[in-house]
């Protein structure tokens, strides 16, 4: 039996058809091939997941489709056939038809995705005024029903705020609304859950699996995390350097990969069951004074008028944390828990509205002038977003050095000489230091941003999401960088995650927080094997990846493919 779409086009063949791709980009260094002969298909009510490292290609290929490249991006061969259509041959207005109404995009950074200066709910709304499906006086009630739809909790409170009033994870849902407003036959997902705690990121994907199983919409899935492809998606495309190396049904793809850059993948992806942790999470606590103590502290934030609702937030209620120098203090929560506000309270990049911040016995919580500069030099940052916190008129050179000349340290080729070296560490070439952060993927700006936090061998670094947007494997380097530089110069770090596979591995000790509080505490190894609190068995439980393969079960199928 064949059913057919309103437009005559027939679903027993694939929706989108892409052959022969070929992307390149225009730098100073010359012309870069970033996806070479790429085919691919994604087919009405499935899930098509592409994986592979940073920089392979994946989130370019999503851009092509829509012809959504940058600047000095063009496409140089194929074909891209969404139903009748070659998309790479449409108008710029034929393709504004498309775009939205029957194709949505969830980008992978909703920092500079969505307008800073428009409410949530007004850019929801202007999707469905654009496209017919509300008038001006419909459209903000039916934003709010779509924002809810997305998982955004207190949805209509949040459609009266703006972008920069909430979290990282709230904002990556405001983004998949937009898309999935118009209800459209093909959603393109680059990386839409990098930002999201794992119990929102199951809201979600079960929402997007909800769309292909009820109305048949079929979803192109780019991600770094291959527990949510084994998951979530019906067939698996491998790539690496711009090419596809591997893809099939998902099942066949994990059970036997028969590419060895897919057994690498396998092997590097985290688990609670197989992770290898990369700090020693049992050693005894040092008898040393506090590096950092917070007592009590408290944060709200005016709301937004809304009827009768709240007119205060309390972000984080009564919190106190203690962290050693040479420890790892995880914080893991939903999105929206409090955790980033704990770590610019922490920071001083903004006040508190009760409580104390100890740095080495010294009060900090209200210290202006010198006393702040000290402790900017003591305590760093590595925020969550890669695309928002580098300069993009710097070059990575000046980007990494920028930290020692505002301290005034060392002259300009020793600086040269560090950056070079913290490059190294965090994996990337030396000539990275000559391009500039657009020129490179979102992994890569990521570590960029790491090794600029480590450029003045801080006492404390806070990891805000440090690896959210890195490839496992990459990860798996950035993680063990981060043990051997604490092992090595005694670093603490406040690490905030919401991948407990990433906090097993680093954290000495981890704090839940949920709405603003603290509800556990404990070691690793304990609170994820027996934990006490609800809330945390909800998060365990929530962890994706339950049809990766073992480390054992990839090591024979790999004796089985030689």
């Amino acid at each position: 039996m064949t059913d057919e779409r309103e437009d005559g086009e027939d679903v027993t063949t694939p929706l989108l058809e892409i052959r022969g791709l070929s992307v390149s980009y225009r730098t100073r260094g010359g012309t870069v091939e970033a996806v070479r002969g790429v085919d691919l298909d994604v087919w009405p009510g499935q899930v098509t997941a592409v994986v592979g490292e940073s920089g392979s290609g994946k989130s370019t290929t999503a851009h092509a489709i829509t012809r959504l490249l940058s600047a000095n991006g063009r496409i140089d061969a194929g074909t891209v056939r969404f139903g009748r259509h070659d998309l790479t041959t449409l108008s710029e207005a034929e393709l504004r038809t498309v775009r939205g109404a029957r194709i949505g995009l969830v980008p992978q950074d909703p920092t500079v995705s969505l307008n800073p200066v428009r409410r949530i709910g007004d850019q929801v709304a202007e999707v469905l005024r654009i496209h017919g499906l509300a008038t001006r006086r419909s459209a903000p009630a039916e934003a709010v029903e779509v924002l809810d739809r997305a998982g955004l909790p207190d949805a209509a409170v949040r459609a009266r705020q703006y972008p920069h009033e909430l979290s990282g994870g709230m904002r990556q849902r405001a983004l998949i609304a937009v898309a999935i407003a118009a209800r459209p036959e093909l959603i393109i997902a680059d990386e839409p859950t990098s930002a999201l705690d794992v119990t929102v990121q199951r809201v979600i994907l079960d929402h997007l699996q909800t769309l292909t199983q009820e109305l048949g919409t079929a979803v192109l899935l780019v991600t770094h995390d291959l527990g949510v492809a084994a998951d979530r998606a019906q067939r698996l495309v491998v790539m690496s350097r711009g090419k596809v190396v591997e893809a099939g049904p998902t099942g066949d793809v994990l059970a036997g990969p028969q590419d060895a850059y897919t057994r690498h993948l396998l092997a590097s992806a985290p688990s609670l069951t197989t992770a290898r942790p990369r700090t020693p999470v049992s050693a005894p606590e040092a008898e040393t004074a506090p590096l950092l103590e917070a007592r009590n502290l408290v944060k709200e934030y005016r709301l937004p008028r809304a009827g009768d609702g709240p007119r205060t937030l309390r972000a984080v209620d009564d919190v106190s944390l203690t962290l050693r120098r040479g420890r790892t203090l995880a914080l893991v929560g939903e999105s929206g828990s409090g955790k980033s506000t704990t770590a610019r309270l922490v920071l001083r990049l903004t006040d508190a509205t009760a409580g104390q911040i100890l740095l080495d016995g010294t009060d900090v919580t209200t210290a202006k002038g010198a006393q702040a500069r000290q402790l900017r030099r003591r305590a760093q940052l590595v925020y969550q977003n890669p695309y928002a916190s580098l300069d993009p008129r710097f070059s990575v050179a000046e980007v990494i050095t920028e930290p020692l000349r505002a301290f005034k340290v060392g002259d300009r080729a020793s600086r040269l000489s560090r950056a070079r070296e913290l490059l190294d560490r965090v994996a990337l070439p030396a000539a990275t230091l000559e391009r500039r952060p657009a020129e490179l993927s979102g992994g890569q700006r990521q570590r960029v941003a790491i090794a600029r936090a480590l450029a003045l061998s801080p006492d404390l670094v806070v990891c805000d999401e440090p690896v959210s947007a890195l490839d496992v494997s990459v990860q798996a380097q950035v993680l063990d960088l981060l043990a051997e530089l604490q092992a090595d110069t005694g670093v603490a770090y406040l690490f905030i995650s919401h991948d407990l596979a990433v906090v097993r591995q680093i954290a000495h000790q981890v704090a839940v927080m949920r709405t603003g509080r603290v509800v556990e505490t404990g070691p690793p190894e304990k609170l994820f094997t027996d934990p006490r609190h609800e809330y945390t068995r909800e998060l365990l439980s929530a962890i994706p990846g339950g049809r990766l393969p073992s480390p054992a079960q990839t090591a024979t199928s790999r004796g089985a493919a030689s």
